[in-house]
């Protein structure tokens, strides 16, 4: 389970997600593989559920690279400072 960073305004999009730091202007995009991990994280699942559901949505992932994928992706959004453990 995470938080988002106090101050980051979120919201869908077509495509996936865009996430905003209201304190240094800052905007990220996400791509609809990153949206569904980040909102697995925020609804308080875990990055294990995060890998399954990815795995649910797209067919052909194998669970082993959707796992290692959703390291890749929850590391990217801590080293931005998006979200909080």
């Amino acid at each position: 389970m995470c938080t988002l960073k106090p101050g980051i305004l979120l919201t869908e999009t077509e495509y996936g997600m865009a996430l905003l730091d209201q304190e240094s202007a800052e905007y990220w995009t996400l791509n609809p593989t990153a949206a569904v991990v980040l909102r697995e994280l925020l609804d308080g699942h875990s990055a294990e559920r995060a890998a399954a559901a990815l795995v649910e949505r797209y067919e052909g992932v194998d669970s082993d690279v959707a796992a290692q994928d959703v390291r890749s992706i929850v590391e990217e959004f801590r080293s931005a400072g998006l979200i909080t453990p």
